[in-house]
């Protein structure tokens, strides 16, 4: 018999920054082409995007994402700033 935990683990798991992700709405060259990289690189070019572009880009993930408890696939505003806060300092930290 195992013995449940609860605790801020089971709220936010880990994220895998690896996986495969699109950052839509935001210009590029000529057009608003979505960007496809891995997770931790959408959400370091949203980052660096003027509040306008910010507003309007959608981040789309390759698998959910479980964040306080909330699981999705799909990220706006808000939500790509709370994955940028929780985003690991340096890249060599995401490992892979």
């Amino acid at each position: 018999m195992t013995e449940a935990i609860w605790g801020d683990t089971t709220k936010t798991p880990e994220i895998d920054w690896r996986m495969s992700a699109a950052l839509e709405n935001v210009p590029r060259g000529d057009g608003d082409l979505p960007e496809v990289t891995n997770l931790a690189g959408a959400v370091r070019a949203w980052v660096d995007l003027d509040p306008d572009h910010k507003a309007a880009a959608v981040l789309t993930t390759e698998r959910a994402v479980l964040i306080d408890g909330v699981s999705s696939t799909s990220f706006t505003g808000d939500g790509i700033a709370s994955l940028a806060e929780r985003l690991p300092a340096t890249p060599s930290a995401i490992g892979g």
